[in-house]
């Protein structure tokens, strides 16, 4: 009797679980559709797409590559087996990324944004996009403007919320990154106000791209001059000065701001790392020509997309004009991606990117502050810490790029004793400054990071007379 109770009660357990199962998995296909998707309301479901499921089943099964977390798939890369091949980081191969390469150097070179490629997998479905094959042929959009409106609302918003640049009362104009808004800018500000060419200048250490535009260009109507410290009391000039402000600095961090003044005297401020995962914002930018690229908010680098705001209207006609005449202006594939990723950010007024960004950040400086603590040979820049409006607090920077020096008399090429030790960097030089300074990029992915830190350990542990903590 009791073998004939057990055994009644096995049967209805397991019709329990049957009939269990069968509810949930009618409810979750019901609501979600067989991808797992929500649509409701008068949104159609998964199973009704006629084009799309696809594209979507494409990006997903490259996403779905792992690569061992020391790599990532795409779809536009070298497909092997039928689906897209593995593309490693710094310091690691192998079909899936799993073989550590313990001879490699560091990376610290570049400016590659992908400390916040973590934040975009936690976010991988709001800000995914499907791009239909007759997305946007046109050369402009339908009000003949080459200019999504939508966007340029979402960014003046932005800039709103974060509280770093007054966009009232300006003009908008998107670049192929902030590069191409660069020579756009040199270009307006050139002959504006005086038939002589232009002088640009930049103060010393300088983003080495400002030099080599203005001569890759070798235009008649401008040529760089170095640091404006030497045009400071100069009152006999015959031409424009133009005068790049960068803040904050690439390569040292600082806020900087114009050293010229005058009638004759036109800034382009760029402010590509003026977001709070990198400095405090004290106040919003007012200027008359800003420069913002979406690299260094959001990390895609690869999508090639800044803006400009600019308050006076003949500068505004001439870039654009320049932009029209170079590029017909920005992809409108691009310019489709930015407003999906800016309103991510938006959702939640920044809260989430600015949190995730700056603490990776603090959380490397303090590595990188503890592990050159013990050294005599290295220093690094000291910035003073900024009340944050936006976080509402005084904090600490947290610049984009550690300016190393090195305090050796002897040591008087310190990108070459950085390399020695299997460090990529950017001498001092290419700033226009001394080689005793190198550049590291701290915003590279966190293989390259930690491989850094690591590098940095083994050269300061060998140093003669390091400090004892």
């Amino acid at each position: 009797m009791a073998r004939s109770e057990g055994s009644i009660f096995k049967l209805c357990f397991l019709c329990s679980v049957i009939a269990n199962l069968f509810f949930g998995v009618n409810l979750y296909v019901g609501r979600r559709g067989v991808w797992g998707w929500k649509w409701r309301g008068d949104e159609v479901s998964i199973q009704g797409l006629s084009w799309s499921g696809r594209a979507a089943a494409e990006a997903e099964l490259a996403a779905a590559r792992e690569c061992s977390g020391h790599g990532r798939a795409y779809l536009d890369g070298v497909v092997v087996d039928g689906r897209p091949a593995c593309e490693c980081n710094t310091c690691y191969g192998g079909p899936e990324c799993s073989l550590f390469l313990p001879s490699c150097s560091a990376d610290a070179d570049d400016g590659d944004p992908l400390f916040l490629e973590p934040f975009w997998k936690q976010h991988a479905e709001s800000s995914a996009v499907v791009v239909a094959g007759w997305h946007r042929m046109s050369y402009s959009f339908s009000d003949q403007t080459t200019l999504s409106k939508e966007l340029e609302s979402l960014l003046r918003k932005l800039h709103s919320l974060v509280g770093n640049a007054i966009t009232d009362g300006k003009y908008i104009l998107f670049g192929v990154g902030s590069t191409q808004l660069l020579s756009a800018a040199v270009h307006a500000l050139s002959h504006l106000n005086s038939s002589f060419p232009a002088s640009a200048v930049a103060s010393i250490p300088y983003y080495a791209l400002y030099q080599m535009q203005t001569e890759l260009f070798d235009s008649a109507d401008c040529s760089f001059q170095g640091d404006p410290v030497r045009w400071k009391n100069v009152t006999n000039t015959t031409g424009d000065i133009i005068e790049f402000v960068t803040a904050p600095n690439n390569p040292d961090g600082q806020l900087n701001e114009a050293i010229l003044h005058g009638p004759n005297v036109k800034t382009i401020h760029d402010r590509a790392y003026y977001w709070p995962h990198f400095t405090g914002i004290p106040s919003p930018a007012d200027e008359d020509l800003t420069i913002f690229t979406i690299s260094k908010l959001t990390g895609h680098a690869g999508s090639r997309f800044g803006w400009a705001f600019i308050r006076n209207e003949e500068v505004y006609q001439r870039m654009n004009t320049f932009l029209q005449l170079n590029t017909m202006g920005v992809s409108r594939d691009t310019q489709l991606r930015a407003l999906k990723l800016l309103k991510v950010i938006i959702e939640d007024g920044g809260r989430e990117i600015f949190k995730f960004g700056y603490k990776t950040m603090a959380r490397r400086w303090d590595r990188l502050r503890k592990t050159l603590s013990t050294s005599n040979r290295f220093s690094l820049q000291k910035v003073a810490p900024e009340n944050c409006t936006y976080f509402q607090k005084v904090r600490e920077p947290t610049p984009a790029y550690a300016w190393v020096k090195c305090e050796r008399e002897e040591d008087r090429n310190c990108i070459e004793i950085l390399n020695a030790a299997k460090i990529l960097g950017r001498g001092g030089s290419i700033f226009h400054d001394d080689d005793r300074y190198t550049r590291l990029s701290l915003i590279r992915s966190d293989d390259d990071f930690d491989m850094l830190i690591s590098r940095l350990e083994s050269l300061v542990s060998g140093e003669d007379g390091a400090k004892i903590m």
